[in-house]
């Protein structure tokens, strides 16, 4: 697939950055922020609106054939129609109070890492039990029509939740998912928050502790599968609680970076069509009760054989979409390793 081609597959419904560019620029004008006479530049124009410059320079290419702005013997555009005598006003853009009209607030004014990082994510989660794949910056970058900058910003979040890596030749890689890398990360948890449990126990919210268990119940009676996102808010309210109460700031730390990419490879599986596994909550709710009556020791017990039973159902998850077919609507900027 050409660049072009993937510029077009982008979704219909996010407008093209370089229109939205060239709207905030023909407001200002129009609003005489940009005044007659003024050089504008690539460059700072892109920097200022936290786009592409191949973004901006389509937008005073079209701003040009319409009028607004025209060529002149230096470099960049004056803003004004062509005449040969409006002398060129050159003044840091930085330094004017530009105007980004609300329409187009989301597309510019929010940082663009921020506008495309759900749905990298999103693409990532599709592909990850499908085997190992490479990202090509360049062509992210195209799909998304924004700069190698931002893009780097958005592969460095997901490299920190373990969603990518990044090889011994930078290159940027996803997956595979693997039984093999479920079982390490449970072992890890094992270890760190079986510990990290016997020493938060004086430090626990027990009354917190003690609603959030009676929810669990409640969940626990409703009959179908849990959603995702109440099964991910549920077991995310008991590790704070519970678990992250340990005044050990280093020891959170490990714990919450070991949980980002089992964390990643659950969604990964819930995005597939799985649900959320109620044998889970009921036995995270039986430690809560536990500690609330103050059996630190049986609770400990307990966390670790939860993490055992879970890191098995984990696995046996991931068996049953390993025999799924690869799907053909993997997003075009992933290639296969």
């Amino acid at each position: 697939m050409t660049r072009t081609e993937m510029t077009s597959a982008t979704p219909s419904t996010r407008t093209p950055l370089y229109l939205s560019a060239a709207e905030t620029i023909r407001a200002n004008i129009r609003n005489g922020v940009l005044g007659r006479g003024l050089v504008l530049l690539e460059g700072p124009i892109a920097e200022h609106l936290k786009v592409s410059r191949s973004s901006v320079k389509r937008a005073l290419a079209l701003l040009e054939e319409e009028g607004t702005i025209t060529r002149f013997d230096g470099r960049g555009y004056l803003v004004g129609p062509p005449r040969v005598d409006i002398p060129p006003v050159r003044q840091d853009i930085k330094t004017l109070d530009l105007l980004v009209e609300e329409a187009h607030d989301e597309s510019l004014n929010r940082p663009n890492w921020k506008r495309i990082h759900d749905q990298v994510e999103s693409d990532v989660f599709s592909c990850l039990v499908f085997g190992q794949y490479r990202i090509v910056e360049s062509d992210l970058a195209a799909y998304f029509d924004v700069s190698r900058t931002v893009i780097r910003d958005v592969l460095g979040r997901l490299q920190e939740r373990g969603l990518v890596t990044k090889s011994s030749t930078s290159r940027w890689l996803v997956g595979p998912l693997t039984a093999r890398s479920i079982k390490d990360k449970f072992e890890l948890r094992i270890i760190l928050e079986v510990a990290a449990l016997r020493s938060a126990a004086p430090f626990i919210d027990k009354v917190a502790l003690e609603r959030l268990c009676r929810e669990m119940e409640e969940t626990e009676r409703q009959a179908g599968p849990i959603e995702a996102e109440r099964w991910f808010r549920l077991v995310n309210a008991f590790i704070d609680l519970a678990i992250l109460s340990n005044p050990n700031r280093d020891l959170r730390s490990l714990i919450s970076n070991n949980r980002k990419t089992l964390q990643a490879s659950q969604n990964a599986l819930f995005s597939l069509g799985l649900s959320g596994d109620a044998l889970s909550i009921r036995e995270i709710r039986m430690i809560g009760e536990l500690l609330i009556v103050g059996a630190t020791q049986s609770a400990a017990e307990l966390l670790e054989n939860h993490l055992s039973k879970s890191r098995d159902r984990t696995i046996a998850q991931l068996k049953i979409v390993a025999v799924l077919p690869q799907p053909g609507h993997l997003a075009p900027y992933f290639i296969p390793v």
